[in-house]
């Protein structure tokens, strides 16, 4: 069993106006908040880990093997393994990020 109290996680800097903190996981799964300032780009990528978006705060144009939607707060989105996927804030917001298996690189 584990507690994650949100004030006793530090936000880390993941680069270009984002920025994230790891919230509770396991081997099999992970949850982890993302914040990006207003038109901060998470650059296209692709893993191997099944990912489902959530939006908490703002807008964001996101971008996954060439089709391109806009999601908006309470919007949400399932990303297979291998799929290339990006994002652009188009206002500061954050997005609610589920990985399985968990993402070790996150880990320190």
């Amino acid at each position: 069993m584990s507690f994650d109290f949100n004030d006793d996680i530090e936000l880390e800097e993941a680069g270009n106006g984002v920025k994230r903190k790891i919230l509770s996981h396991s081997k099999n799964v992970m949850l982890v908040e993302v914040y990006f300032e207003k038109d901060a780009v998470g650059p296209p990528h692709k893993h191997i880990h099944e990912q489902i978006n959530y939006v908490q705060k703002g807008s964001f144009e996101i971008t996954m093997d060439g089709v391109t939607k806009v999601l908006k707060e309470k919007d949400s989105m399932f990303i297979p393994p291998n799929s290339l996927h990006g994002c652009v804030a188009l206002e500061e917001g954050i997005l609610l990020n589920i990985f399985t298996p968990r993402r070790e690189d996150f880990l320190k």
